[in-house]
């Protein structure tokens, strides 16, 4: 198979419609019609059921469309790590979710920057479950995932904390008085919604509430009171004084892991994850 034929089936797949599709890859719908025609017929299966209304994925073409991604993914990767290769400037880029974890990311460069040989930690923030997507592209080398909302499939990881998660309320709402409350009594809450990630690669939950971007934006809303949140415990280092934190004995545990390709053979990157178990 070609790059290009997977590109048009994950465009294809993921649109499941032939005109926004080819709109999206900037082409003619007929040629990409016939290019899905003629990769099922090499492959000699069919990866699309098309009727006059609709297209939806064969079993196979759900494989294929997993397959596809981590391949154009690899490819890009490729692509990128060589060309940051021929610069000749060593360095490493570290992904992390924009508001998460930041205080042992703080501890980790400080502690990393102290180690013989330490190159330059360049630190990519981005949006909720992103941060796998940039490592299996190459535009991230290593990444903090938060398990069990970030995906880590495909990666070699390490463990660096588990910890509990808290209920973020505006401060001076009733509930704040309490000792800890449970994941239900949060979800009863119409008039502090949970926010709604715009999330492609991971399991976060979606509430009824406001799309957030960020930690940043999302606590500022609960501020306002215009929503709540479930998070690990660690946020209550980042709240400030509008903002209240209750634990919930009952959510699921959350484990900060350190992230990266398995096939990197770094020393840089693995002096980085020494630092970071170590902690």
């Amino acid at each position: 198979m070609e790059t290009r034929e997977l590109r048009y089936f994950v465009a294809v797949a993921e649109e499941l419609h032939f005109g926004r599709a080819a709109e999206r890859l900037g082409m003619a719908q007929p040629p990409l019609s016939r290019a899905i025609s003629q990769l099922e017929r090499r492959l000699g299966v069919t990866l699309l059921e098309r009727t006059n209304r609709s297209v939806a994925l064969t079993e196979a073409g759900a494989v294929l469309l997993r397959e596809g991604r981590a391949a154009l993914d690899a490819v890009a990767a490729a692509d990128r790590r060589t060309r940051r290769a021929a610069t000749g400037r060593p360095g490493l880029v570290l992904a992390s979710k924009a508001g998460a974890a930041g205080e042992l990311l703080a501890k980790l460069l400080d502690a990393y920057a102290a180690e013989p040989g330490a190159v330059t930690v360049d630190v990519l923030l981005c949006g909720p479950g992103e941060q796998g997507r940039l490592l299996r592209d190459g535009r991230a080398d290593v990444a903090l995932l938060h398990r069990p909302f970030d995906s880590t499939a495909g990666l070699d990881t390490e463990e660096l904390r588990t910890e509990g998660q808290v209920v973020i309320l505006p401060a001076g709402h009733p509930l704040t008085v309490r000792g800890h409350l449970r994941t239900a009594d949060v979800s009863a809450l119409p008039d502090l919604p949970l926010p709604r990630w715009p999330c492609a690669d991971g399991t976060y939950p979606d509430g009824p509430g406001p799309q957030v971007r960020d930690h940043v934006q999302l606590l500022q809303l609960i501020a306002l009171g215009r929503a709540s949140a479930i998070l690990p415990e660690s946020v209550r280092l980042h709240l400030h004084d509008g903002l209240a934190a209750v634990p919930l004995p009952d959510a699921p545990k959350v484990t900060t892991v350190i992230a990266w390709p398995p096939h990197s053979r770094s020393q840089a990157l693995a002096t980085l994850i020494r630092t970071a178990t170590t902690l």
